[in-house]
């Protein structure tokens, strides 16, 4: 193996390791250090949407709501049978009280993957909208 085909493994394993540390933060609730530990990885690869949904986690659990919506929407844009990013877009628009546009990508999200969690959702969702109809 030559120098420079050592040297992108080396990257290459450094932004795993990145990555796997950033996934790890989120789940420990830590999303701005995870956030940190991910900026490398967003730089070298935002067209990756398993990148651009792990920044998604972290925005929505820092309240950087704007920055989830678009990670989010990247992730759909990259590959849009992706029923989880189209659940947690569904969610971001929820907080950001955006409950009609909320309510179709729950409602997608349920259709691809009908899950408790996302019927949840869903009909939390459903009732908010009506109680603003009334």
């Amino acid at each position: 193996m030559d120098d420079e085909n050592r040297t992108l493994d080396h990257v290459g394993d450094n932004r795993f390791k990145a990555f796997r540390q950033a996934e790890a933060l989120v789940e420990n609730r830590r999303p701005l250090d995870a956030l940190k530990a991910l900026q490398p990885v967003l730089e070298a690869e935002p067209d990756k949407p398993s990148v651009q949904l792990l920044a998604g986690r972290a925005y929505f659990h820092s309240a950087q709501l704007n920055h989830a919506e678009q990670a989010f929407t990247r992730v759909l844009e990259l590959d849009p049978s992706d029923h989880y990013a189209r659940f947690v877009l569904g969610r971001t628009l929820q907080r950001l009280g955006r409950l009609v546009e909320a309510l179709g990508q729950l409602r997608m999200a349920w259709a691809m993957n009908p899950v408790p969690e996302y019927q949840d959702a869903l009909s939390e969702v459903k009732a908010r909208v009506q109680l603003r109809e009334t």
